[in-house]
């Protein structure tokens, strides 16, 4: 298999993407990672990006997330909102996980927000549903079907009690 080749193919399988604890909040737009390739405090950093990033980036697809290497003495992470302003996280020293669980409590939306956005989503109700508890009790409310036979008797033609009888 090809996507199974490469350094800890582990991380483009559908499971381990899903995952991935941290939902960024709503009025995040850009998240980006400063770090430097060599250096022991940049390690955490180094470890974050390869091991987490892809799960950040599989669970909020409409962020845009950037690392820059080699430009920085210290490493940070950068969260930019969608009114323009930032926030700088300082991650010199921390290991992957003390980066995630921060990342988590700082930028990243608790379980309640989770909760009632998962809740919202399934209350979606679909408008082609009718009957009993959707906004519509008869299909024939919707305009373009055929009237209700309550009100009024469809032609014998569409009735089966018509259409299979047969003439002796």
């Amino acid at each position: 298999m090809p996507f199974m080749r490469g350094p800890a193919p582990i991380r483009r399988t559908i499971k381990y993407l899903e995952a991935g604890r941290l939902h960024l909040k709503d009025q995040i737009k850009i998240l980006t990672v400063n770090y430097n390739t060599h250096g022991e405090s940049h390690q955490g950093t180094r470890d974050f990006v390869f091991w987490r990033l892809p799960q950040i980036q599989y669970k909020n697809p409409q962020i845009q997330i950037s690392t820059f290497k080699n430009l920085t003495p210290t490493p940070f992470i950068r969260a930019f909102y969608d009114t323009g302003d930032h926030m700088l996280i300082d991650v010199d020293g921390k290991t992957n996980d003390e980066i995630y669980e921060h990342l988590i409590q700082v930028i990243g939306k608790n379980q309640a927000m989770l909760r009632a956005e998962l809740v919202a989503k399934e209350k979606k109700d679909n408008p082609a549903n009718f009957g009993f508890g959707c906004d519509r009790h008869c299909i024939c409310f919707i305009p373009g079907q055929v009237p209700c036979p309550a009100v009024c008797p469809l032609p014998n033609h569409m009735r089966g009690k018509y259409k299979y009888k047969k003439d002796d």
